[in-house]
């Protein structure tokens, strides 16, 4: 996944792929507290509201990720797989959705094969069949659609150079449909974690008979259990009321329990956060999956018993970072980079974050869980406020015993994990090393534009990276894979790592079906880059989010970090 379009902090102070997000263990009950969001037995009924910043623009599934708008397109949208839906670390496993398994590899991982199950339907009583299916995905290929993810693109033998079946009517050869209830995939490369991929929106099935281009997000065919009932000013406001036509027999992660659900969007964060407290009227039924509470907020909410019950707490595969552009000088010597990691002082940037309780340390680049194939280490130990001495050290060593001068590129964006009070926190950690930082802050587009195009990349900036699933591939991949440098457009692997072992270790690791032991190689393939010092890792967010009084059955996986709004209850 890019870096979030609307940062973790800024969309509240919080995020939205985020609303995927997190970074400490995410679970229901010690954080958002069982006794008011879990206790009694769930009921079907009732209206739940969902109160967020950020609009579902663009409520196509060609044109989103399915982690994408806090878990409301896969109400409407199923897919071939999708997330398991319980607490923590239980979450971050792929299962099946609309096919009888997580698929059946072939020829080394290059293709792969999903069976549907029966009795699967559309809103309007249709069967879906694998040709529905192969059409969605041919459709996430136009032009006029783009938005989505973009692994299919590189991944599908020919994915490249087609441009959708409204420009290119006889489809991907390399998407097969021998019957209505089969498809086949086929590669040009070995992807293990291909069944990670068909949980994305691209995988919905859309009726060719019923696609109206561009149009289609106002009106999207359901196979999920809500159909859309009316969506407004673009996402700004949606309403969805129950599809008759699912089937709770073939499906058995969403629990569908409210009869309609109110998107409302476009609020300001204080706001969300002030209703979500008071919970008077509707709002004692809602939630927010793109808003966390800041740190002021929270110091309110722990003194109060009832309101600290109902604060769930989520993590999700993120990390903010330091990067460098080792074509950058002084950043190509090593030891400048190494004197950099040793001087951070990761418990002020925390402080900045408002606190331990939004933020912890990273010395890792991959998140700390299990699916991602964390492996703990700290290559350059700093201790909890830098080493100053040591960095100090390295400077002499690299050829500046007096120290020198940098710029650090980061956002203007107030409150933001790449914004200026994480940069005047790095700022004064390396000051006391001898290094003297100059600040040059960016309006958050321009920054974006700046910091990803090779021929602007700054020497050193902050920024950071979320995964698009709960795997070390997303994570390691856009950003040290030589083989991904973008030269003429928006580049995200920011220090032009081309290690032939590096790419080669990749290569190696896609090739494996068993999850597990991928995740053991990710790992350490991620403490062998880290030994490189082409990052500092600072930090892991943590998400904090109120939901309403009469909110039941709470679940908040690792894989998205928000509370899931398919197995909410309001009754």
């Amino acid at each position: 996944m890019r870096p979030l379009s609307v940062s973790p902090r800024r969309a509240s102070a919080a995020a939205v792929v985020l609303a995927l997000v997190g970074g400490a263990a995410a679970c229901g009950p010690e954080d958002s507290s069982a006794k008011a969001g879990n206790t009694g037995t769930p009921q079907k009924g009732g209206t739940l509201t969902v109160l967020n910043q950020a609009a579902q623009e663009d409520f196509d599934p060609a044109r989103l990720y399915t982690s994408g708008g806090g878990n409301v397109p896969s109400l409407v949208f199923r897919t071939l797989t999708t997330r398991n839906r319980e607490n923590g670390a239980a979450g971050s496993k792929v299962v099946a959705d609309l096919a009888t398994n997580t698929g059946e590899p072939s020829e080394n991982a290059t293709v792969w094969t999903y069976h549907l199950k029966d009795g699967l339907k559309y809103e309007d009583g249709t069967a879906i069949t694998s040709a529905d299916i192969k059409y969605g995905i041919e459709r996430s290929f136009a032009a006029e659609l783009s938005g989505g993810a973009p692994y299919l693109r590189d991944w599908l033998i020919g994915g490249t150079d087609y441009q959708g079946p409204y420009k290119d009517k006889g489809g991907l050869d390399s998407i097969v449909t021998p019957d209505a209830k089969t498809i086949v995939f086929h590669l040009n490369k070995p992807e293990g974690e291909f069944p990670y991929l068909a949980t994305q929106t691209s995988f919905a099935p859309v009726p060719q008979a019923k696609d109206t281009g561009t149009k289609y997000e106002n009106h999207p065919i359901s196979s999920g259990p809500y159909k859309v009932q009316k969506n407004e000013n673009d996402g700004e406001h949606i309403v969805l009321v129950r599809n008759t036509y699912w089937s709770a027999k073939t499906d058995a992660e969403r629990k569908a329990y409210p009869d309609k659900i109110d998107v409302q969007s476009g609020l300001d964060a204080a706001v969300i956060n002030q209703r979500l407290t008071t919970g008077s009227g509707k709002d004692a039924a809602a939630v927010t999956t793109d808003t966390n509470l800041t740190a002021a907020e929270l110091a309110k909410i722990i003194g109060d018993k009832a309101l600290a019950s109902r604060v769930g707490t989520g993590h999700f595969g993120y990390t903010d970072y330091i990067a460098f552009n080792p074509k950058v000088k002084p950043f190509d010597n090593p030891k400048v980079r190494e004197a950099i990691s040793y001087a951070i002082n990761r418990t002020t940037v925390v402080n900045a974050l408002g606190g331990s309780s939004l933020a912890e340390p990273a010395t890792t680049y991959l998140p700390e869980q299990a699916s991602f194939g964390y492996l703990a280490y700290d290559a350059f130990p700093a201790g909890k406020t830098g080493n100053a001495a040591k960095a100090k050290a390295l400077l002499k060593e690299a050829g500046y015993p007096n120290g020198l001068t940098i710029t650090l590129t980061h956002d203007l964006t107030k409150n933001d994990e790449q914004g200026p009070e994480v940069a005047t926190a790095v700022q004064e950690a390396l000051k006391a090393a001898g290094i003297t930082v100059k600040l040059d802050g960016q309006e958050h587009s321009a920054f974006g534009e700046k910091i990803h195009s090779i021929k602007t990349e700054p020497g050193i900036f902050l920024t950071g990276w979320g995964a698009d699933w709960p795997s070390g591939g997303p994570f390691l991949a856009p950003i040290f894979d030589g083989r991904q440098i973008v030269k003429d457009g928006w580049n995200f692997n920011n220090a032009q790592l081309d290690d032939a072992s590096v790419n080669k270790e990749i290569d190696e690791i896609n090739k494996l079906t068993d999850l597990t032991a991928a995740a053991e190689r990710w790992g350490a393939l991620d403490k062998k880059i880290g030994e490189q010092a082409l990052t500092v890792p600072l930090v892991h967010p943590v998400y904090k989010r109120l939901y309403g009084k009469d909110i039941k059955n709470v679940v908040i996986s690792d894989w998205t970090g928000v509370l899931d709004i398919s197995q909410v209850s309001v009754k």
